[in-house]
């Protein structure tokens, strides 16, 4: 069914893309140079490698006006050689979560007999790409490794040899984003609410409609279907809601905006 959309509905979905498109553009060069890092390594291990990941994303965190709050690598387990549990993720000056202040490396539990030790394999930021193989936006939730704040964090496989090792990926607080697109989703005028593929709200002009909670609307769910099954891509179509709303894709973000005419 053809769906006509609303001209501002249709600007305020890609200026919402191309806000977090690059974002996207650096954790894909990410992921191609540790690629390559790691296939020059004929043992791979921690200690040979988080220099090249301290080094990549250590200036992107620190950056004026980054959006970015945490990044780094997730090993699959096993694979280097002397840390078979192991996460070389970097935080940033603007970061809250924990001790310390500026750049700083997360201090995580690797050790799987402590009671303090998490299987991050079963987190959403990493079953799901592992599962598809491509990027996956898990958020917003409340991170309570990294951040302890509402969270969208952003992963995509790293795999050598046609096999997934490990995860490159970002955190960024709701807070920022919702300081960048606010803004914009308040231009149109309209009720306007921007949510993930399983209809949880990122922010809204609506101040009844907290950040994290379903948004609730008859259809809502097979609309957002689309993004779901494909992981965020392009090609999914605009639909209209039984209420009158209509929910437009944001590029290839996963989230889609609800526009309320």
């Amino acid at each position: 069914m053809t769906v006509t959309v609303d001209v501002a509905a249709l600007r305020i979905a890609e200026r919402i893309a191309s806000t977090i498109d690059p974002v996207f553009a650096m954790i894909d060069d990410w992921r191609t140079r540790l690629e390559a890092s790691l296939a020059a390594m004929p043992e791979p291990s921690a200690a040979s490698f988080d220099p090249v990941v301290a080094e990549l994303v250590g200036e992107p965190l620190e950056r004026a006006g980054s959006l970015i709050t945490g990044a780094g690598f997730v090993a699959a387990p096993g694979y280097l050689a002397d840390a078979p549990w192991h996460l070389e993720w970097w935080l940033s000056g603007a970061n809250t979560f924990g001790t310390g202040a500026g750049l700083r490396r997360l201090d995580a539990v690797s050790d799987p007999d402590s009671e303090q030790f998490r299987d991050y394999t079963g987190l959403e930021w990493w079953r799901v790409p592992a599962r598809t193989g491509t990027r996956h936006l898990t958020g917003p939730y409340v991170d309570y490794l990294c951040t302890d704040d509402y969270t969208v964090t952003i992963t995509v496989p790293v795999a050598v040899g046609g096999t997934m090792v490990g995860l490159v990926g970002t955190d960024l607080y709701v807070a920022s984003l919702e300081r960048e697109l606010l803004p914009v989703l308040r231009e149109s005028g309209h009720p306007c609410t921007l949510v993930n593929a399983s209809g949880r709200i990122v922010t809204s002009t609506d101040p009844r409609r907290a950040t994290g909670a379903l948004l609730r609307l008859d259809g809502l769910a097979e609309a957002l279907a689309p993004l779901r099954e494909r992981e965020g891509a392009a090609s999914a179509e605009s639909a209209e809601l039984p209420g009158g709303a209509i929910v437009v894709p944001c590029g290839d973000t996963s989230l889609a905006l609800v526009f309320e005419a």
